[in-house]
């Protein structure tokens, strides 16, 4: 069946409006179908160049006024077995246990900890960023022990690093941030899973702000968990948060001393209602899914390789252009972060004046810094549908116009 969607067509009663059927004088007393334009949301659309959401292709938005069925109609089932099979390339995995969550990414970042975290078991996060924090955060609330690998924001860590900390204590979990969100930092992948391998752990990825901009290869870096988002390089809206699982993980998964505390993401539920049982576990946002898989059509009708080039390309016009205007990015070129590019403040420039400048006279959006770089830096976007020649151009021109004043 072929799911990618086209024209939707729009149920109308002939006035011009769209009808309502459940809006009866005896259900709903103060209805009054003249106000029904009052009802209508009017909402200004801005050109969104923060850290996510991104903007929405219109096809993609589209998908998401396909009427609903139900979670369990077999329409709706064939629907989630296409995701499962265009979202492994994406991830560039073979991995079975391979789906979406019904919740933002921070559903795929809790469920990685809710069910492969025991109480007491050894958790070893690297930490250079807000969402290494996060991470923290969540593995403690699960009762690890947890180890903390620590480089100042904006780094990356080494093979050294992460073998020197393992030999220390090994763990039973070892979790890192791909694209560091807060921070504009990649962090390079290759070779860490043989280092957690070695000494009996798990390696967990978090790909929220690189999966659909950025190379992320699950098998190859043999990554055990890895979950993303929605919002940002993959182009739709917020709520849906992929997620893939290695079979190694899924035997670690089955053979559990204690039950997943966290009856919404647990694993071994969710895999029956993706898989060949169907067994009900949650009534999905059905048309959040349609959008994923529309969002899955465009990757790969655009093509990985050239996706990674378009936002790679973009980003390098960005920061070529912001440092024509004597900013001084965060990041290294050498472990830039495409997808995300964070820079300084100019010394005597207020943070949010530039940014709401931007917002009310341009309509254009990036965001601020937060923890140890609040007020300091400015995190710039350029992320699935928003990575665009004329999005780098506009916003450039704006920031010359805004920092001449």
């Amino acid at each position: 069946m072929n799911f990618c969607f086209s024209v939707v067509a729009l149920q109308n009663d002939g006035t011009g409006q769209g009808h309502l059927p459940f809006a009866r004088a005896d259900v709903y007393p103060n209805f009054d179908r003249r106000n029904l334009t009052c009802m209508n949301l009017n909402i200004k659309p801005r050109c969104l160049l923060g850290p996510g959401p991104s903007n929405i292709h219109p096809r993609v938005l589209q998908a998401m006024s396909y009427p609903l069925v139900g979670h369990l109609d077999p329409q709706f089932l064939d629907l989630m077995t296409g995701i499962q099979r265009k979202l492994r390339p994406v991830f560039q995995t073979e991995n079975e246990l391979t789906m979406i969550l019904s919740g933002t990414g921070m559903a795929g970042m809790e469920a990685a900890f809710a069910n492969f975290v025991e109480p007491g078991d050894s958790v070893l996060i690297c930490v250079n960023g807000f969402f290494g924090e996060r991470m923290v955060d969540l593995a403690r609330r699960y009762g690890a022990e947890v180890c903390r690998l620590d480089r100042p924001w904006g780094e990356i860590f080494t093979l050294e690093d992460i073998r020197t900390a393992l030999a220390e204590k090994p763990a039973k979990l070892v979790a890192i941030v791909h694209g560091e969100t807060s921070t504009g930092a990649l962090q390079p992948m290759a070779g860490i899973a043989d280092l957690v391998h070695a000494q009996g752990g798990l390696l967990i990825m978090d790909c929220v702000t690189t999966l659909g901009g950025v190379p992320v290869d699950v098998d190859a870096w043999g990554v055990d968990v890895a979950y993303s988002g929605s919002q940002k390089c993959v182009g739709v809206p917020s709520g849906v948060a992929p997620i893939t699982v290695s079979p190694h993980a899924r035997a670690v998964l089955a053979n559990r001393k204690s039950k997943v505390s966290n009856f919404y993401l647990d694993l071994s539920l969710l895999e029956k209602y993706w898989g060949k049982e169907r067994a009900y576990h949650h009534t999905a946002p059905i048309n959040l899914y349609y959008a994923f898989y529309e969002g899955l059509c465009l990757i790969e009708e655009e093509g990985l390789q050239a996706r990674w080039a378009r936002h790679q390309r973009n980003a390098q016009a960005l920061w070529m252009g912001l440092e024509n205007l004597g900013l001084k990015l965060v990041v290294p070129a050498s472990f830039r972060l495409p997808s995300l590019t964070t820079v300084y403040v100019p010394e005597g420039v207020q943070d949010m004046d530039v940014r709401r400048t931007l917002l009310n006279d341009y309509n254009i959006e990036i965001s601020g810094g937060f923890g140890i770089f609040a007020s300091k830096i400015w995190r710039i976007g350029l992320m699935g549908y928003s990575s665009q020649t004329e999005n780098v151009t506009l916003l450039l021109g704006a920031l010359r116009e805004i920092l001449r004043k």
